[in-house]
């Protein structure tokens, strides 16, 4: 049960909000709110870090990427990186940097990862908590650990969503 604070009395009465009115909020935080701060999220990156992400990439809040070799991130247009997925674009181990590039129309599932030197082609859907080690052709689904090729010839459209065909 949600609650607010009356202002107008000096004992700051609780009021009790009704259903109705915490589904609305509810509903304007995780539509709106939310689309607007993952926007503003990729602009800020872009801006302040040197990354470069499409306009309509949406990178969610809880994505890694990485700080240390910011100018090697592209993220294609279209698509969306999932909560708990890392992008590395260095490898202390050997001191390299080196660059990552997401193409146009990709998913990138939870918590997998991207490593350093890694091509993924347009319109791939990477599944949850894949690493990707070597880089990936266009239109297909990968998965595992290392990420293997699942499916070829699939299409997708923005945010990786896959378009299936009456065909199959």
């Amino acid at each position: 049960m949600a609650s607010i604070v009356n202002h107008q009395t000096n004992n700051f009465m609780i009021m009790k909000l009704p259903k109705k009115i915490k589904q609305r909020v509810g509903w304007f935080y995780h539509v709106v709110f939310r689309h607007f701060v993952l926007g503003l999220r990729v602009k800020m990156l872009n801006g302040l870090y040197g990354m470069n992400i499409a306009q309509d990439a949406r990178v969610s809040l809880k994505a890694k990427l990485d700080f240390t070799n910011p100018k090697g991130i592209y993220i294609g247009s279209g698509t969306y990186i999932a909560f708990g997925a890392v992008l590395l674009a260095h490898d202390m181990s050997r001191n390299v940097s080196s660059t990552v590039r997401i193409g146009k129309n990709c998913f990138i599932g939870a918590n997998a990862i991207i490593m350093p030197g890694v091509a993924v082609g347009d319109s791939v859907v990477v599944g949850s908590g894949a690493v990707v080690t070597k880089s990936v052709p266009n239109n297909v689904i990968v998965a595992g650990n290392p990420a293997k090729i699942i499916k070829q010839g699939i299409q997708t459209g923005p945010l990786g969503i896959i378009k299936v065909s009456i065909d199959e």
